[in-house]
């Protein structure tokens, strides 16, 4: 169950984790993302809903600022990704959350953005770039990190 803050009844990130819980403080949550063509995927979620990283304070961000930089090392150490892209966009839900993905050379999109349309004949033979055990390493790997 997530904290009763101040929430916005349809926002996805409101009303749902959003994915694996991975590990969450008194302000944020990890969460791991069901994508089958980028597995390792990470959101870093604000609990309260706020849009953009000025509505914090700068503690608050450095704070967010340290999570997302520890899961991209923990993610590196882990998968040695080809590239790690961050992204905060919010367009479709604005709802402050950091976007920390794995990529390879051999993922469906690259080296083109995740969220760009995939090549059909790649998309559907592609196989997972992280396996089932590197997934679990990196998720405990994850929580180890983040309660250090």
């Amino acid at each position: 169950m997530l904290p009763i803050y101040a929430q916005v009844p349809q926002c996805e990130l409101c009303n749902t984790t959003g994915g694996e819980l991975v590990w969450r403080n008194a302000d944020l949550r990890v969460i791991m993302v069901n994508d089958p063509h980028f597995v390792g995927f990470v959101r870093v979620v604000w609990h309260e809903h706020v849009a953009e990283m000025t509505n914090l304070t700068p503690a608050q961000r450095h704070m967010l600022l340290d999570v997302v930089f520890t899961v991209e090392q923990v993610m590196r150490d882990v998968l040695s990704p080809t590239k790690i892209n961050l992204a905060s966009l919010g367009n479709m839900t604005p709802h402050l959350h950091w976007h920390v993905i794995p990529r390879f050379a051999t993922d469906v999109n690259f080296p083109n953005p995740v969220w760009a349309l995939t090549q059909t004949q790649a998309a559907q033979t592609a196989q997972p770039c992280v396996s089932k055990a590197q997934y679990d390493t990196l998720v405990n790997a994850l929580r180890i990190a983040l309660w250090a």
